[in-house]
């Protein structure tokens, strides 16, 4: 059994409103009046209202050198997750040393050293703690890295285990030859990170993992990832993303509740990725939830953007915060690349 502990947020302290992003990335692409109308059209319709990024505006320039801008990628994620992670330990009434295993998820940067052993003596964890770094699984990874987090503590169930998701979009935003794809993301895409601690065994009381389940839908590796351009990752994107995900969600998520002895009618709390309201709306759709059912989500897209991996932790975050009856579940859904699906059983 996995009991979650606390799951805490944190931000850049640079917040701006969508239209000064938006205007700030026409100016960072060059784009011509009738490429800025496309990208304030396509901003407009995002459901992002405000967004934080790690740098003032008055930094993001071009051209781009993708090794100083990933330099100060590994600055500024530690920074951010040692908060993140920091805030999670306090909420949660636990010391760095009680820890046995860190997983940390990102996939906006490369450094190696990981970030998982840069975070040892900052945060003061144990010399020998686990660790498991996460890259490549995308917007899917906060969920997926619940799962093996729950997979570990099954294993190993008196251990304390912490998820560290650390994004920081804006340092990808698209500079040269800017493609519609391009344009979409960069109204889509925020800065943040999210800490989740749990403990394994038989807990009192508290949100518990029950189970999960990983589905990689077949032919549809192509619809969304990273590939590095000389000015960084920069998005690959397709149409047939919300359509992938329209046709095949529901029946992975009826086929793993059925298992569990659950309907769809029967999840109280619904905890999605926010990959953008087209997204939110497949799942919607797939599922035939009423509107509210996603409300939180929604919201976490409004208030901050798509954190990718971080996303849906923030979602969960707001979904305890509204305190779910005792005894409901609920599920995780996390959506990325390859396109993936990942689903994480909740009961409270």
């Amino acid at each position: 059994m996995t009991t979650i502990m606390a799951v805490r947020s944190a931000f850049p302290v640079h917040r701006y409103p969508q239209a000064e992003l938006t205007s700030k990335v026409a100016e960072l692409s060059g784009l011509d009046p009738a490429e800025r109308a496309l990208l304030e059209r396509l901003h407009g319709n995002s459901g992002v209202d405000y967004r934080h990024v790690v740098l003032p505006l008055s930094e993001y320039s071009g051209p781009r050198r993708i090794g100083l801008a990933n330099d100060r990628y590994i600055e500024e994620a530690a920074d951010l997750g040692e908060q993140a992670l920091r805030g999670a330990l306090e909420a949660a009434g636990l010391a760095s040393r009680d820890l046995d295993l860190l997983i940390v998820t990102s996939v906006t940067g490369v450094a190696v050293p990981s970030l998982d052993a840069r975070l040892i003596p900052r945060l003061g964890l144990r010399p020998d703690v686990k660790r498991l770094p996460i890259f490549g699984l995308g917007c899917v990874a906060g969920a997926a890295a619940l799962g093996r987090l729950h997979d570990y503590l099954l294993a190993w169930p008196h251990h304390h285990a912490a998820l560290l998701a650390v994004e920081l979009c804006s340092l990808s935003w698209p500079i040269t030859e800017v493609t519609t794809a391009d344009l979409v993301v960069s109204g889509l895409f925020g800065d943040g990170a999210a800490a989740l601690v749990a403990v394994g065994g038989q807990a009192a009381e508290g949100l518990r993992v029950v189970a999960s389940r990983s589905e990689v839908y077949p032919d549809s590796g192509d619809t969304l990832g990273w590939r590095l351009g000389s000015d960084g990752f920069r998005i690959v994107l397709t149409s047939e993303l919300a359509d992938v995900v329209e046709r095949r969600l529901s029946r992975s998520v009826s086929s793993f509740l059925a298992g569990h002895g659950l309907t769809v009618e029967e999840i109280t709390a619904w905890v999605c990725h926010p990959g953008g309201p087209k997204v939110i709306d497949a799942i919607q759709n797939s599922l035939n939830l009423p509107d509210s059912s996603l409300e939180l989500s929604r919201r976490s897209l409004a208030e901050v953007g798509n954190l990718s991996s971080a996303s849906v932790l923030h979602v969960l975050e707001k979904t305890i915060g509204a305190e779910p009856p005792s005894g409901s579940a609920g599920l995780m859904i996390g959506l990325g690349p390859g396109v993936s699906a990942e689903l994480v059983l909740l009961r409270w």
